[in-house]
């Protein structure tokens, strides 16, 4: 394999990962909040859980975010880019 292969694998393999957490911790957060019986007062420790899901949740957006859309846009084989620099320089 090429190196711009592996490199693909490994973002589409870092990718599912971070997709599969995400959704796991989101409907876990949505089932605990939705199907479990909760007190009238909430707990300490139930309100620092949902603190740190929601951090975690919001970190890991941005982190999907970011791995896919920085490596969609700098990952382009080396033809290509050679193709586009010259359709630049014939279009100035």
């Amino acid at each position: 394999m090429t190196p711009e292969q592996i490199h693909a694998r490994l973002i589409l393999i870092i990718g599912l990962v971070l997709a599969v957490v995400f959704a796991f911790s989101v409907f876990a957060l949505l089932y605990a909040l939705v199907f479990v019986t909760q007190p009238m007062k909430q707990a300490p420790n139930d309100a620092a859980f949902i603190d740190l899901v929601t951090t975690l949740t919001v970190f890991l957006t941005g982190s999907l975010a970011g791995v896919l859309a920085g490596n969609g846009l700098k990952s382009k084989p080396k033809d290509i880019q050679e193709e586009l620099l010259d359709e630049s320089k014939e279009v100035e």
